[in-house]
């Protein structure tokens, strides 16, 4: 088995396409639910809302549960680790001013799955939204604060 971290193995053989659509999600540190914050958990939706205003992705569907986030996005202007770095470091930023705290935030790496146009993006995107279901969290998605798709 190869010493190789984790992190660096997600990067292999990774490529970006403007205008392709993507599944990225990503994790805390050490798992930290950070999210169960309400408020720390808006701070990180305003970073993935600001790279869909800023015309870097469009975002199909997120949800940020307690310790990582969802994201279904197409992407536009520049490419994944890019966007991901852009949205991790200004939420680490924004979350650790908030708390009075200088801590590492996000797990290195993140995982993207590239979707073919043919696939059903609303099942994928109510999958994505459906998270806090399945980990027991609420018992209907409505109930949950931390989630959005733009067929709602």
């Amino acid at each position: 088995m190869s010493n190789t971290p984790k992190a660096h193995r997600l990067r292999t053989g990774r490529h970006s396409q403007s205008g392709r659509i993507y599944h990225l999600s990503a994790v805390t540190h050490e798992r930290q639910p950070i999210f169960n914050d309400l408020y720390v958990g808006r701070l990180l939706v305003s970073e993935l809302r600001r790279a869909h205003e800023a015309g870097n992705a469009t975002s199909i569907a997120w949800v940020v549960m307690p310790d990582h986030f969802h994201w279904l996005v197409e992407l536009h202007n520049g490419d994944l680790p890019r966007l991901m770095q852009a949205a991790k470091s200004r939420s680490a930023r924004a979350i650790n001013q908030q708390r009075g705290r200088h801590e590492t935030l996000w797990q290195k790496g993140y995982f993207d799955r590239a979707l073919r146009r043919e696939e059903d993006l609303k099942a994928i995107a109510r999958y994505i939204i459906a998270n806090p279901l399945r980990a027991g969290l609420v018992t209907r998605v409505g109930d949950y604060p931390l989630w959005d798709a733009m067929w709602i």
